[in-house]
């Protein structure tokens, strides 16, 4: 069996869950629940791209006997494993209690009417998790005596990763605290410029880039062995450029600047901040 065979279970893994959430919602023409699914898909992905092989054993082969230990894993897999379930279950809670305190995803208001273009969102939210956990899901793949033992740049990985995902919590958090207190009419500010907001005009998507740079580099050295084809690390690099590329393009700051420009465009105060805070990368342009 190939390498990238042992990633279909993964991938159908990824897909076969947005399918059923796709069946349940879209008819229901109900976005709530979106991001949640999204969260779901990470967090059962992850553990079949772990088990796969003994969950074949057991359920398939008919081969008797308890999941391995945690302790049967390599450490790498292990500090993957639990950076993208903490990541996935810090930011799907936060996004799916949002949505559903609010009502749901603007995003979605004039395509959940519309069952094709809801479903793609869906498989789109599949295609995403496969493509993003993509260094996660190969490293998983390695059996644990081949991964090489942690180093100084894996540390440096993990310090990436962990300072990323405090960027994130920390922009996500003062946007939810500044928008709790403009609801209790504690202020009367039209968007949030303060904090990291001060810095960059979408901090949390920063961290999330960061993040996955992170994860990218803490599984380089497992996808350097000679177990993976050559060239398999820079093909993992789709994770965190598929990130950039989705926040920045796409799905993320576009729609985002757009709502902005339609919502304060006539304000002087939207134009200044504008001119003031870079977009994206707080060394980077305005623009």
């Amino acid at each position: 069996m190939s390498v990238f065979s042992r990633l279909l279970p993964a991938f159908t893994s990824a897909y076969a869950l947005q399918t059923v959430f796709a069946s349940v919602f879209v008819p229901q023409q109900n976005d709530k629940y979106y991001d949640l699914g999204g969260a779901v898909g990470w967090v059962t992905t992850t553990f079949i791209s772990l088990y796969y092989p003994s969950l074949k054993s057991k359920f398939w082969d008919g081969i008797p006997g308890p999941l391995p230990a945690l302790s049967s894993f390599a450490p790498r897999q292990l500090l993957l494993t639990a950076a993208v379930g903490v990541w996935s279950l810090r930011l799907g809670s936060f996004l799916a209690l949002r949505a559903i305190k609010h009502g749901g995803d603007s995003r979605f208001d004039n395509i959940k009417q519309r069952p094709f273009k809801f479903s793609l969102f869906w498989f789109g939210q599949a295609t995403w998790i496969a493509l993003v956990g993509l260094p996660i899901w190969l490293v998983n793949t390695l059996p644990a005596r081949l991964n090489p033992a942690l180093g100084i740049r894996d540390f440096g990985a993990l310090g990436l990763y962990a300072g990323s995902f405090l960027l994130e919590v920390i922009a996500d958090r003062q946007k939810s605290a500044w928008r709790t207190a403009k609801d209790a009419k504690e202020h009367n500010e039209p968007f949030i410029s303060s904090g990291l907001w001060s810095v960059s005009r979408h901090p949390n998507y920063v961290g999330e880039v960061g993040i996955w740079v992170g994860i990218w580099a803490l599984a380089a050295s497992s996808l350097q062995t000679p177990y993976f084809p050559f060239g398999t690390t820079a093909l993992a690099m789709v994770s965190p450029l598929f990130t950039w590329y989705t926040l920045t393009k796409l799905s993320g700051v576009p729609p985002l600047e757009r709502a902005g420009d339609k919502k304060h465009g006539d304000s002087p105060m939207w134009q200044e901040y504008k001119k003031k805070v870079p977009i994206f990368w707080p060394w980077g342009s305005t623009s």
